[in-house]
């Protein structure tokens, strides 16, 4: 759980004052950068107001002011221990006594989109906000501005993602994706004692298509070593797919690459040690020789700048997709390629999965034996074609004995 930055002000406004001579006392109320203001329903003179110690000269008013206070903090405490995020409005609302951010299930799916935009790599965020605008096109779908937790059944779910297949079109993986988003905030909404039960909780999931894996081979990936290109764009492209295949980093973390990433042992051998973006996981991998020559030509001095000069996701990737058709490869070759080619030629060269999972920065090592499978699906075609081609071969013999 993340902890917000909180800070509560109480203030006098000195150009309002009122007929009987007294101001309303407000308090400003920041969350992480975003502040609000609300009135805390007590008033004093100019004269009685401390400004430097945010007080009231007369006791009885300052001891209601500091039990507003302790209220704020306690609510603040509160809706953090149950969300696990926390906005400004969120908790101007619940001061008011006007909390539907957790009683409304695209309104408290707003907040935690935002917190997600704060909190969490780009990349993440961008998936909850395409899955939120989803669940709000349903709900509008019924005529509905918004719909109460408590008034949500399990049709709710069916028909949500009926939605998704017949009206949408999408594919069973992107509806899989929408019903985690759902049940998650159904979950939270349990957690809050805001219903009882997950009435969703019972909705099965499309079965997912076996993942498929790209990656290129090793002699694709030996022609684009060998392959250097004309233009400045495919080139950088190209030395960050290598450089990606070797160290197993994402697009994500290849742009947010420093060079306090980089270390070196006594022995000389560099290193990078980092936090992945996407999940926060530390992944440590020793550099091969061709990544670090490739390092030498970038930036590994100056920490106020990434190693790579990257641009945008979508310039990159087409960059890469470029690559992909001048070598011959592939015509949809996509960035991501290259972390799935790490694991790949890892585990052909024998490495220890363990070790592996901990170069990719993998939480679970489930994840990482994805490649295992990709290997061993490899073999077993191998083996296949193999096969067929003795029996080719034993019936043309046969017929050439016939003969």
């Amino acid at each position: 759980m993340s902890r917000s930055t909180f800070s509560i002000l109480p203030y006098i406004n000195r150009q309002k004052v009122k007929a009987d001579g007294t101001a309303n006392i407000l308090c400003r109320i920041t969350v992480d950068g975003k502040s609000a203001a609300i009135s805390t329903g007590i008033s004093c003179t100019p004269q009685e107001w401390n400004a430097k110690k945010g007080e009231v000269r007369n006791v009885r008013d300052n001891g209601r002011l500091a039990s507003f206070l302790a209220e704020v903090k306690d609510k603040y405490n509160s809706l953090l221990t149950a969300n696990g995020i926390i906005t400004v409005e969120m908790l101007k609302a619940v001061l008011k006594d006007k909390d539907t951010t957790g009683r409304f299930l695209l309104n408290f799916g707003d907040t935690i989109v935002e917190w997600y935009r704060t909190s969490k790599a780009r990349q993440t965020f961008l998936h909850k906000r395409t899955w939120q605008k989803n669940l709000r096109a349903f709900v509008h779908s019924l005529d509905k501005d918004d719909i109460a937790f408590e008034d949500i059944d399990e049709n709710f779910g069916e028909e949500y993602k009926l939605f998704l297949k017949r009206d949408q079109g999408r594919i069973d993986s992107y509806v899989n994706h929408c019903l985690l988003w759902l049940n998650m905030l159904m979950y939270k909404a349990v957690d809050r004692s805001i219903i009882r039960f997950n009435p969703i909780a019972k909705i099965g999931y499309e079965k997912k298509a076996a993942p498929k894996m790209t990656h290129i081979s090793k002699a694709d990936f030996i022609r684009m070593l060998s392959t250097p290109m004309a233009d400045e764009r495919t080139e950088l492209a190209r030395r960050c797919f290598i450089f990606a295949s070797l160290t197993s980093l994402s697009y994500i973390d290849v742009k947010k690459l420093y060079p306090h990433h980089i270390s070196e042992n006594s022995e000389g051998r560099k290193f990078i040690r980092k936090e992945r973006e996407k999940t926060g996981v530390e992944f440590f991998v020793p550099l091969h020789p061709i990544a670090e020559k490739i390092l030498s030509l970038y930036n590994t001095t100056d920490d106020s700048k990434p190693v790579f000069p990257l641009g945008e996701k979508k310039d990159i990737y087409l960059d890469v997709h470029t690559l992909g058709m001048v070598l011959g490869i592939s015509n949809k070759l996509g960035f991501h390629a290259s972390r799935h080619t790490f694991g790949v030629l890892m585990l052909n060269e024998d490495i220890p999965i363990g070790s592996i999972a901990k170069m990719m920065g993998h939480a679970d090592i489930t994840s990482t034996q994805v490649y295992a499978q990709v290997t061993e699906q490899k073999i077993s075609n191998d083996m296949d074609k193999l096969i067929a081609k003795r029996e080719r071969n034993r019936l043309s013999n046969e017929k050439t004995i016939g003969k």
